[in-house]
């Protein structure tokens, strides 16, 4: 099974705190990525996902006039780029979450998706 590193892109989507819903729902949407992560310069602090946008829509508030620091999810648990994609896999679903940050001492370096995680199961037959 691959580690997470061999699977991730580098490729790291992130928001400051104070950056509203619908700027961090922009960045997700040009990045075609279903999270981003909420950074105060090099600290984590949190996760925003496409859950997390739609309990804004479903609670009424204006997504240009509220900030992902008030429905994020704060302290995500995070993996390494050596764990096992199939220990991160088991994690996500104890969890209940789509979305693990990857974490290199300090340093985000990527998020690794359940999506990323099961591709890398499914092998299809060449053509």
């Amino acid at each position: 099974m691959p580690r997470v590193g061999d699977i991730i892109t580098g490729k790291v989507f992130s928001v400051p705190p104070t950056a509203s819903v619908a700027e961090a729902a922009e960045t997700m949407v040009k990045g075609r990525v279903g999270s981003a992560v909420v950074v105060d310069g090099p600290w984590l602090l949190g996760i925003f996902t496409e859950r997390d946008a739609l309990r804004v829509a479903a609670a009424g508030v204006d997504p240009t006039a509220t900030s992902v620091k008030d429905w994020m999810t704060k302290d995500p648990m995070t993996v390494d780029p050596d764990t096992d994609s199939a220990d991160a896999a088991a994690t996500m679903a104890t969890e209940g979450v789509r979305h693990l940050p990857v974490v290199e001492g300090d340093s985000v370096v990527g998020v690794v998706s359940l999506r990323d995680v099961l591709s890398t199961r499914i092998r299809r037959p060449a053509r």
